[in-house]
């Protein structure tokens, strides 16, 4: 969602007068934030997800499934009624926040109080993503449904695709051809957002996502949606000139990227050190979690050849100019940008000797004033070049009443920069005032259709980052890698028919099979009082705790809950080697990856259970992430489809589909109604689900 302030948003003219005033204060805010908490220690496990709907509008006679624009409606009444709630729902369904996002017609919500490390808490992930949607789902109108669906499939076609009806000539922000204005969250960040990354750019963003040519799509595939000839903003010949490609879907605007749903963790570490090398871990996993979790074939009526929403979005937000793009030489710019603001981690930040500089090889620009100041200020190289690739950014949305803060107590200017880069995996530093501690954002999963499947994935994500630090696992890739994966990981049915780069050996030196480490007891830590959950919801969009086990009589008992506060990597005992990095890793399928090669080369999952074996566990937990799991599995071996190709097969079996590459008004509603019937148990997907 970003950060949302009250005030006067300034238009681009008056808002790049002030980048550098913000740039330099949101530096001091953080040094000063870096002062105060970089040796804070002992924090335990907080982590929560992020669940993002969509609110659909059915039209039963007409056949038609729509986008509904009630979102200011429905989220006041939603806030009416958790208001009022008395607290006592249990760890299970502790009350739900919402809150609103760029689209009119989503809504985000996060569990009511961080989980904590307990398997208690950790089993408690579905009933609570079940509660959220039977609340919202309570307070809204007998035809309208809230969907977990990535993208809307007919999200600018012509016609009647939202409820009510708003016409896209009133493009204001975005001046699309195909997003009316009513799309976007009325709130003054949203439409500024919108219309200064259009005016910075210089012209309307260009998402062209290639078609699924089927049997009788027309060769060349020009698109006849597209209104060649409106002429009311100065952007409209745009597509005629070239900015739309033959044999693609065309897209225009903001709406269609930042429109899309998906599903977030964030995780409260130990200490700063522990979140950097979490951070760092996350980032090769970040494309197999994308394509695991792919979700979005249809894109603006028609059948895409991708199945993932990455790319739409980082081309949604791309405000380089055509300098920085390198179209031009440089001359008003400083920097030639290689990637949108929205797009995979540049930068390994682990100060842990498996870091290799070897592994940083992709060519991010940064601000060497920026660099320079945090270097002075004591702050380490590979952390000081983050935080100045970061700020190479100008901010995007600039309230007047803001502009002068106090940087000792207020950390705005540092997050207009930080969350306005959005990237695969986020490093977050702790609130100003707040009992957080350093977090760490996974963000390249794709929302799933049902409850049971989104609590799996989390699930996993929070064993596997577990999993990660008990047993010392390096992931690590060059950068260059990991960005050469996020490309393959959103072509169509990547987890059965592609192949990426992963580390041939994940253990470390001298070790062939998972040993999980002893967690450091509170004493040998240097843990202070754990963090009360309860007084950490806001702001960590579901952080959840985690505690940490003591030693008995010198040796290590099984846990009761998740381990947190592990102790740093050892070296090697010959010393670090500096063989070839092109030798660490192989070309691998997702099975491979997930799963195993079925002889001594173990999978992540093999890992994940090593894991759970280390814990304290009652066979019906056992059981239930057991099914969890199972999910994970057959996705990666393709015993189960992805979303993504569940829905392409959905539409290409429709009685009226024309295999034509088109997604129509009928078809559409089918889809929704059956998924829609699928997430409530009324239908079985036996492909789909286990």
């Amino acid at each position: 969602m970003g950060l949302l302030s009250l005030g006067t948003p300034l238009p681009w003219e008056e808002a790049k007068k002030h980048a550098d005033h913000v740039r330099y204060h949101g530096i001091t805010q953080f040094m000063n934030a870096w002062d105060r908490l970089k040796d804070r220690h002992g924090d335990e496990l907080l982590w929560g997800d992020e669940v993002e709907y969509m609110v659909l509008s059915f039209d039963n006679e007409e056949k038609n499934a729509k986008l509904s624009l009630r979102q200011t409606e429905i989220l006041k009444k939603l806030s009416s009624v958790v208001h009022d709630m008395p607290n006592g729902f249990g760890d299970a369904m502790d009350i739900p926040t919402f809150h609103p996002e760029y689209g009119r017609y989503m809504l985000e919500s996060t569990p009511g109080s961080p989980y904590t490390g307990s398997l208690q808490d950790l089993l408690s992930v579905e009933g609570n993503m079940r509660y959220r949607r039977r609340l919202a789902r309570k307070h809204l109108k007998a035809n309208e449904i809230p969907m977990t669906i990535t993208a809307f499939p007919r999200h600018g076609t012509p016609g009647v695709f939202t409820e009510p009806y708003a016409d896209p000539a009133g493009a204001i922000s975005s001046h699309s051809l195909f997003l009316p204005e009513e799309i976007t969250n009325p709130h003054a960040r949203f439409p500024t957002l919108t219309a200064n990354i259009r005016q910075r750019r210089g012209s309307k963003v260009a998402i062209n996502l290639p078609l699924f040519i089927d049997e009788r799509t027309p060769r060349p595939f020009v698109d006849a949606t597209i209104p060649w000839q409106r002429n009311i903003y100065p952007e409209d010949p745009e597509a005629k000139n070239g900015a739309a490609l033959l044999d693609h879907i065309y897209m225009d605007a903001m709406g269609f990227g930042m429109g899309c749903c998906c599903l977030q963790l964030t995780f409260q570490s130990c200490n700063v050190e522990e979140a950097r090398r979490m951070y760092d871990a996350l980032v090769p996993l970040a494309p197999i979690m994308l394509a695991l979790t792919a979700s979005s074939p249809l894109w603006r009526g028609y059948i895409a050849d991708v199945d993932c929403r990455w790319n739409v979005i980082a081309a949604s937000v791309d405000d380089r100019t055509e300098e920085e793009r390198g179209l031009k030489p440089l001359k008003e710019n400083k920097y030639r940008i290689p990637k949108s603001r929205y797009d995979s981690v540049d930068m390994y930040i682990s100060t842990e000797w498996m870091n290799k500089p070897e592994y940083n090889d992709h060519p991010a620009p940064f601000d060497e004033k920026i660099f320079a100041r945090l270097q002075n200020h004591g702050i380490d190289d590979l952390l000081a070049k983050h935080i100045a690739h970061l700020f190479i950014r100008d901010p995007l949305v600039i309230f007047s009443e803001m502009l002068d803060q106090d940087d000792e107590n207020s950390n705005d200017h540092f997050e207009n920069l930080q969350s306005t880069n959005w990237q695969t995996v986020r490093f977050k530093p702790p609130p100003i005032n707040s009992p957080i501690g350093w977090r760490v954002e996974f963000r390249s999963m794709e929302v799933q259709m049902t409850d049971f499947e989104n609590a799996a994935f989390a699930v996993f994500i929070v064993l596997l980052t577990r999993t990660i630090l008990s047993l010392n696992l390096n992931l690590y890739l060059p950068i260059t890698k990991v960005d050469e994966n996020m490309q393959r990981a959103q072509k169509r049915d990547a987890v059965r028919s592609g192949k990426f780069y992963f580390r041939k050996n994940v253990f470390p030196p001298g070790q062939k099979s998972p040993t999980p480490s002893p967690p450091l007891s509170p004493v040998s830590s240097g843990a202070t009082t754990p963090i009360d959950g309860e007084h950490v919801l806001n702001g960590i969009n579901g952080v959840n705790g985690n505690g940490m086990n003591g030693i008995h009589n010198g040796r290590p008992h099984k846990d009761t809950r998740l381990r947190n506060c592990f102790p740093r990597v050892p070296p090697p005992e010959n010393g670090i080697t500096r063989g070839p990095v092109e030798e660490e890793y192989t070309e691998m399928t997702i099975d491979e990856i997930i799963n195993g090669k079925g002889d001594s080369t173990f999978g992540l999952l093999d890992m994940v259970y090593a894991y759970v074996d280390t814990l304290d566990v009652d066979e019906k937990t056992k059981n239930k992430i057991g099914e969890y799991l199972n999910l994970i599995r057959w996705r990666a071996d393709g015993t189960l489809k992805t979303s993504a190709t569940w829905m392409r097969e959905f539409v290409r079996s429709h009685p009226s589909y024309k295999f034509d590459s088109v997604v129509s008004q009928e078809i559409n509603y089918d889809l929704m109604v059956a998924i829609d019937e699928i997430e409530r148990g009324v239908r079985k997907a036996p492909d789909l689900l286990p």
